[in-house]
């Protein structure tokens, strides 16, 4: 494992374990404004959809349905969400959206609850 990787996972299991959020902004409990929810679901809808299936069921990314995402942690998939994931296709969001929003998107994917508001 590159020493980089290392350092990165010791200090989010170091930050984890003395009780910090793993994403920045993970406290934030305020949904978006209603417009942007909007633009987020359009978001989940489209972009997310060309790789994890226009619903949301897998294709080259996993499956985003809440049997797939039961037994992962919210603050792992949001910082997923947010800082892409090395080695795979799966781009960083930060560009797009904030922690908080992702967070957001994260809890209504659990839910099974992606439908615009």
């Amino acid at each position: 494992m590159a020493s980089w990787l290392r350092r990165v996972l010791l200090a989010a299991t170091a930050a984890s374990a003395f009780g910090a959020p793993a994403v920045a902004g993970a406290n934030d409990s305020e949904a978006p404004p209603p417009a942007r929810q909007r633009e987020l679901i359009r978001l989940l809808k489209q972009d997310c959809g060309s790789c994890h299936g226009m619903r949301l069921t897998g294709g080259l990314g996993p499956a985003l349905t809440p049997q797939a995402l039961r037994d992962k942690p919210a603050e792992s998939l949001a910082s997923t969400i947010v800082a892409g994931r090395a080695g795979t296709a799966m781009p960083p969001w930060r560009p797009f959206l904030t922690a908080s929003e992702a967070e957001w998107l994260v809890a209504r994917l659990q839910r099974g609850d992606t439908d615009a508001p």
